[in-house]
């Protein structure tokens, strides 16, 4: 059950010298295509506001928990959000909305079907595409948060949030495959509006990181937030768990549970986004009977798990617990950042009133 992201990504030593030596031309083509995808372009512009919640390496940075914080906020301030996702690791190719009631994630992908615990839920491979289908249908929407897309000029954004993992940041500063970029480093700052930074080090010292490697300040607010669990955990206290996770960083969850004082006794790590089979369902609960632990994953994880299908499977989802997350914001970061998406929100829609 390997994890797809190269540990030399964010290391050090002769291994992460010799491999970011030998990938860097790789790493400077892929780079040069991602920036090119925005020459010449025009982006559609929504007749709805669009605020977009991405990040700058692959992998996770806690973009997702975000964006649903983000959805519940401006729901009780009487909006009515809509996310756009891409759908990734799914077949769809969309524009369609998301039936969490029949959609399973091979279909959509993990994220939409979590995303749709929270508000509707718009898939489209074509984001211009997903968001004239949002306008278009009879769903009440009044604001649009594109759930990744910082890399997508096909969309034009009214604000950019931009998600950093605490600890590891941007790790060498290279592009994929010599880094965990997904585009240079400076030209993707600049398509910024705010940084937040999750959890690790102060924001403080991450932003000195990444304006060093950027090569130059970035005068955006940067802001910072954790993941901490939500409701009741007082279940894992002293409780023998085994936990799988095919997230990001993993690591980051597997530490939690232990931070809440359960007794990790095994750890399986899957790639990000991918779906257990029938034999990694058996391989779980064997492993977990063996240790007499409870099988514990994340939402996300959860989500991939089919409602039908191979027994094995079935027995997986029923005998796995869940930790629920939310977002916590440092100070003042909560207000600030309100404020911002609120201020887009409304030169948006006096942009469009003007026309």
């Amino acid at each position: 059950m390997p994890f797809d992201e190269p540990a030399w990504w964010y290391g050090s030593g002769p291994l992460a010298d010799l491999m970011t030596a030998v990938l860097a031309p790789a790493g400077m083509i892929y780079g040069a295509v991602a920036k090119s995808r925005f020459q010449d372009v025009t982006a559609y512009k929504a007749s709805l506001p669009v605020i977009c919640i991405g990040n700058l390496t692959a992998g996770g940075t806690g973009k997702t928990p975000l964006a649903i914080d983000l959805s519940k906020r401006l729901s009780a301030m009487g909006e009515h959000p809509v996310f756009l996702s891409r759908g990734y690791g799914g077949r769809m190719d969309g524009p369609a909305w998301v039936d969490a009631n029949r959609h399973t994630a091979d279909e959509t992908g993990d994220e939409p079907l979590l995303l749709a615990r929270t508000a509707p839920v718009m898939i489209s491979r074509d984001r211009a595409s997903g968001a004239r289908a949002i306008s278009d249908s009879s769903v009440t929407a009044s604001v649009i948060i594109m759930d990744d897309g910082l890399q997508n000029p096909g969309l034009g954004k009214d604000l950019t949030l931009v998600v950093v993992d605490g600890t590891r940041g941007v790790g060498n500063g290279r592009v994929i495959p010599a880094g965990p970029l997904r585009a240079p480093l400076k030209f993707q700052a600049g398509l910024a509006d705010v940084f937040v930074v999750n959890s690790g080090r102060s924001t403080a010292a991450v932003k000195s990181e990444i304006e060093h490697l950027a090569g130059g300040g970035l005068p955006q607010p940067w802001l910072g937030m954790t993941i901490a669990a939500d409701g009741d955990t007082s279940w894992l206290k002293d409780t023998r768990v085994f936990a799988y996770a095919g997230i990001g960083n993993p690591q980051r969850f597997f530490e939690s549970l232990t931070k809440l004082g359960a007794t990790l006794t095994g750890m399986a790590t899957f790639r990000d986004h991918q779906i257990p089979s029938a034999g990694d369902a058996s391989e779980l609960i064997r492993a977990a009977r063996a240790k007499s632990a409870v099988l514990v994953t994340t939402e996300k994880d959860f989500v991939r798990l089919p409602s039908s299908g191979p027994e094995r499977l079935m027995e997986l989802k029923a005998l796995t617990r869940t930790l629920p997350i939310r977002v916590v914001f440092e100070g003042t970061a909560q207000s600030q950042l309100l404020e911002l998406a609120v201020q887009a929100i409304q030169r948006r829609r006096a942009q469009i009133a003007a026309v």
